[in-house]
């Protein structure tokens, strides 16, 4: 999932995810850049604008209708992050 010169994913690039028997499909922007920080008491989500759309889509298809408990997309250095980033974790929990 990412290009050849950075931890981006390439355009067009569509993961389908299963989670309870429900295929969920993320999508990446062309060209989206995301880099997760850990600065000890926050979190800094920095990202371009193709970044930005991409999460909200993201959070988008977890937010959807049949969408069960626990659904999650797991995003890492290298595995749509830009390199050096702390693993980021989106999931749904409608019992928190």
């Amino acid at each position: 999932m990412t290009s050849g010169d950075g931890s981006a994913p390439v355009e067009s690039t569509h993961l389908t995810a299963v989670a309870d028997g429900t295929g969920l499909r993320f999508s990446w922007d062309a060209d989206a850049r995301i880099e997760v920080r850990n600065l000890g008491t926050e979190v800094v989500i920095e990202a371009n604008a193709a970044g930005l759309r991409t999460l909200a889509g993201h959070l988008l298809v977890l937010a959807g209708d049949g969408v069960p408990d626990g659904a999650h997309l797991h995003l890492e250095d290298s595995n749509g992050l830009e390199d050096g980033s702390v693993g980021l974790v989106l999931e749904r929990d409608e019992e928190g």
